[in-house]
C-alpha cells in the first residue's frame, strides 16, 4: 500500500509525550506510533455494536498490591453473564497475568475491558475480540 504524507501540528507538550510513547514501545518512528493509535481507534470504534464477538481480556499487575486483586474481583463479578472463565498465572515474584475469556455483545466486553484495564496499578491490558455470531 503507498504512504501518503501529511502534516500534523501538536502542542509542544503532547508532542513530547507521544515521543515518550515511540520509545518506550519500541516504534521506529512517529508515523509509526500515529498508525498504530488510528488502527487501534478504528478498530475499537467498530467492536461498540451489537455484534456477539468472543474472546480475550489480558491485564499485567502487581500482585503485590491487594486492592488490584478485589478491584478486578468486583468487577468480573458485575460482567459474570459474559466472562466464561478467568485465570492468573504468576510470572515471578512481582507480576501476575490475569486472562478472561468472554462472549457477549460487542459493546459490553468493551465495557469489561475498559474497567479492568484502568485499574490503577495495571501495567498492561488488552482486549482481543472475534465475531460469534
Amino acid at each position: 500500500m503507498a504512504l501518503k504524507r501529511f502534516g500534523v501540528s501538536l502542542e509542544q507538550e503532547l508532542l513530547e509525550l507521544l515521543d515518550k510513547f515511540v520509545d518506550e514501545n519500541g516504534f521506529a518512528n512517529r508515523s509509526q506510533a500515529i498508525r498504530f493509535f488510528v488502527e487501534k481507534n478504528i478498530a475499537e470504534t467498530k467492536w461498540q455494536c451489537d455484534n456477539v464477538v468472543a474472546g480475550t481480556i489480558i491485564i499485567m499487575y502487581d500482585q503485590s498490591k491487594q486492592d488490584i486483586v478485589s478491584k478486578i474481583t468486583s468487577i468480573q463479578q458485575e460482567y459474570k453473564d459474559v466472562i466464561l472463565s478467568s485465570s492468573q498465572y504468576y510470572l515471578d515474584e512481582a507480576f501476575c497475568l490475569h486472562i478472561a475469556t468472554v462472549k457477549g455483545v460487542a459493546h459490553r466486553l468493551t465495557s469489561l475491558s475498559d474497567r479492568l484495564i484502568t485499574i490503577k496499578g495495571i501495567k498492561h491490558g488488552k482486549l482481543v475480540m472475534s465475531r460469534a455470531d
